[in-house]
Parts: C-alpha cells; sequence; structure tokens
C-alpha cells in the first residue's frame, strides 16, 4: 500500500503543473448540524468543475507516445478527457449518447477544441460503451475508461493526498460517493485504516451494494440516470477488488428525490452549486449523524456540473419527498359553489400549484389534478381532515410513479 501512496503523491506532484488543488473547506452551517467538524472537498470548483480531469491526466501522463485516446461519457469523464487532451496536445475522440444535453456536449468541445472530436451514438450509454470500444480497437487508440482502469485509480487518489496535505493529517471519516468506484476506490486505498470511509450511492444505481452483497460485481437490472454522475450500472472490476472488504452496512443508499434536498439546501443556504453526485456525500450526513459526532469528517462534493433547466425538477422531487408539495384527484360535485367549498378549505399556507378541471356533460361529478404546495408537511393533515369532513373524495398520487410520469 506505501507503494499506491508513493504513486499517488508522485502523480499529484505532477498536476500541479497543470491546475491547483481544489479547497478543502470547513462548512460552519453543516458542523453545527451535526456536532462535528465537516469539511468539503470542493472537486466541484476544479477547471472541469469535477474530479475527472485527474484520472484522465495520469493516465495520459504514463502514455507519452499514444496519439490517439477514445472514450464513452454522458459527462463528466468527458470533459476531464478534453481538457486533459488539449493539454497534451493529443487527439480525442469522445461518444456520447445522442440523449446527451447540448450544455454538456459545448462543454465538452469548449474543454477540447480542436484536440477532439465529439460522437453522438446510441439512446443508451451501452450502445455508446460498445461504439467507443470498437473505435478504439479498429483505430489503434487507448481507450480510457472513466473508473476500471489503474492508472485512472491512481490519478483519482490525488484527492486524499491533497486532503491530507489540506488538513494536517488523515480526517476521522470521510464520506465518498460511487459511480463506477474509481475515485472512491482509490482515495480509500490511499487513506487506509487511518480514516473510516462511508460510500454512497443513489438508489437507483447501487452497484456497489449490489455487488458487496453478491460478493462480486453484478449488472444491475436497471439504472435511473438521474443522479447521473453516479448512475452507473456493473461497479469496475479493478475498483471492487479494492472495495470488497467494505461491510455492507458502510454502502448507504439514497432516494433520488432525498438527494434533491441537498441540492436545494446548498444553493439556497450556501450558494453552492452542486450536481445530483455532488450532493450524495453531503446528504448522507444525517444516515451517520450519530458515529461521527465530534470527529472530524471530509465530505467529497464531486461535481458542480448542473444544468439549470433541470432545477425546477429538482424542486419538485425535493418537495415532494420533504412532503410539502402533494398532487391528488378530487371528485368535484358538477353543482354551482362546489369549488368555492373546497378553496375555502385551503389554510393559510396553501398555495394552488396546479389546477386542471373540465367540466363535462351529462355526469354529476369531475375529476380535478391539483396540486398543492405549503410551508409544513403536517398542513397536509389539516387538509385532508377537513376534506373528509366536508365529504370530498380523492386520491393521493403523489408516490405513484406510474401516474406521476404521464400525468404530472
Amino acid at each position: 500500500m506505501s507503494d499506491f501512496r508513493d504513486r499517488a503523491r508522485a502523480a499529484t506532484e505532477e498536476m500541479r503543473r497543470v491546475f491547483e488543488p481544489t479547497p478543502l473547506q470547513l462548512n460552519a452551517h453543516l458542523s453545527e448540524r451535526y456536532g462535528a467538524d465537516i469539511w468539503l472537498k470542493r472537486e466541484d470548483l476544479s477547471p472541469v468543475r469535477s474530479y475527472k480531469l485527474r484520472g484522465a491526466f495520469n493516465a495520459m501522463r504514463k502514455l507519452p507516445d499514444q496519439k490517439l485516446f477514445v472514450c464513452a461519457s454522458a459527462g463528466n469523464h468527458a470533459q476531464g478527457v478534453a481538457y486533459m487532451c488539449k493539454h497534451f496536445g493529443v487527439h480525442g475522440v469522445i461518444f456520447m449518447p445522442v440523449t446527451t444535453p447540448q450544455q454538456k456536449i459545448q462543454k465538452t468541445r469548449m474543454f477540447g477544441g480542436d484536440q477532439v472530436q465529439i460522437t453522438l451514438i446510441g439512446d443508451y450509454f451501452d450502445d455508446t460503451l460498445a461504439s467507443a470500444q470498437a473505435y478504439a480497437a479498429e483505430h489503434g487508440g487507448y481507450f480510457l475508461s472513466p473508473f476500471d482502469d489503474a492508472d485512472v485509480i491512481e490519478g483519482q487518489a490525488s484527492v486524499a493526498v491533497e486532503i491530507e496535505e489540506q488538513l494536517g493529517r488523515a480526517p476521522d471519516f470521510i464520506v465518498l460517493p460511487v459511480g463506477g468506484g474509481g475515485m472512491s476506490s482509490g482515495v480509500a486505498s490511499y487513506l487506509g485504516d487511518r480514516t473510516y470511509p462511508f460510500f454512497v450511492e443513489p438508489k437507483g444505481g447501487a452497484c456497489l451494494r449490489a455487488a458487496l452483497a453478491a460478493g462480486h460485481p453484478v449488472q444491475l437490472d436497471h439504472v435511473d440516470t438521474f443522479v447521473d454522475g453516479a448512475a452507473v450500472g456493473r461497479i469496475g472490476e479493478l475498483t471492487f477488488e479494492l472495495l470488497k472488504h467494505t461491510p455492507i452496512r458502510d454502502a448507504l443508499v439514497l432516494p433520488e428525490d432525498r438527494i434533491c434536498t441537498t441540492i436545494i439546501e446548498m444553493l439556497n443556504v450556501e450558494g453552492i452549486v452542486l450536481e445530483p453526485a455532488g450532493a450524495l456525500a453531503v446528504e448522507a450526513l444525517s444516515d451517520i449523524a450519530r458515529q461521527v459526532r465530534g470527529k472530524t469528517v471530509v465530505c467529497l462534493t464531486s461535481g458542480g456540473n448542473f444544468d439549470f433547466e433541470r432545477l425546477p425538477e429538482v424542486k419538485e422531487r425535493a418537495q415532494r419527498y420533504s412532503g410539502t408539495k402533494k398532487y391528488f384527484i378530487l371528485r368535484l360535485p358538477q353543482r354551482p359553489g362546489a369549488l368555492k367549498e373546497f378553496l375555502n378549505i385551503l389554510g393559510p399556507d396553501d398555495d394552488i400549484a396546479r389546477f386542471e378541471y373540465l367540466k363535462k356533460s351529462a355526469r354529476n361529478f369531475g375529476s380535478v389534478l391539483i396540486g398543492i404546495e405549503t410551508t409544513l408537511p403536517e398542513n397536509f393533515d389539516r387538509l385532508f381532515a377537513h376534506l373528509d369532513d366536508a365529504g370530498f373524495t380523492y386520491t393521493d398520487i403523489t408516490n405513484d410513479e406510474t401516474v406521476a410520469q404521464f400525468v404530472l
């Protein structure tokens, strides 16, 4: 392990020729909440707003004679590879799904300039990956994995080198988001038994937890891509080898809607813009609050590549998770005054966010889709009690995912 640490330190020293260390910041708000010294390792402030350029740099510097690098990515890895292709003056071909948002495509092109070629192919990432690997094999390019590559893992470990240097020691705990495991395995390997690690995954991409349960990497049947920076269907072989001794209780899994509450809070309270994967480690603190009390904890905010067109969806999901927004179908009598009766039931903090109703002939009742926002979750207990007392019939569809896909 000392050899790995030496190589990680050497990689970190070489990186200083290209970019400065990302900040390690003590967060007063979180420290007070959890009764601990909570530090944020701000990978969202790197030149490409994620840690991915570290692994790309380390892999490329070890292949000085390689002139063509190929990767498949829908976001952060693509930008890291593009940035380093421009730095090293090598050609990169970056495969991205056809569904990739234009913002990510434009940023990748901006970082890589004339050194990169972007190819959009496949509606799903597996198709994109297969095309990239086939292209690399046909054209003699080096396929640069986003995580399952020894040099990439070593490069990502530079995060831990910087933390140790900035803190003056290894922290008591570290909270690491997990996608394919490149950064988390590198950081955990470097810190070793000096620091207790927790690993955090989104519910729709919990490939580490699935692998720990099975004893080997497994392919998830379905991946929810909302937390795109950590939505991986199968953890890497090399990365799992480094993480396989993790107690399954330390592989935390968070619902996607819950992660949204931290994105909103960090934006509103701290002015910090985090992508969903970047918020994972911060949100996980509430799950480990008792263990970390009085200790020094580092949370890795892995990225800040957030498309603000997603903000309404993030706010919506956060409100639904916290219980301050609900949707329901109301059976409204088709008679004069019925709507007014319903409106009089609403409390002073209840706000109608959505109302869809079309009066139908020859019917006594009509169905109304209603969305209500309020300040406290318990306000809905009062609202529904008053609806019951007034004899209204309604169905809460807030957590009905099938209905939500088509209606909300």
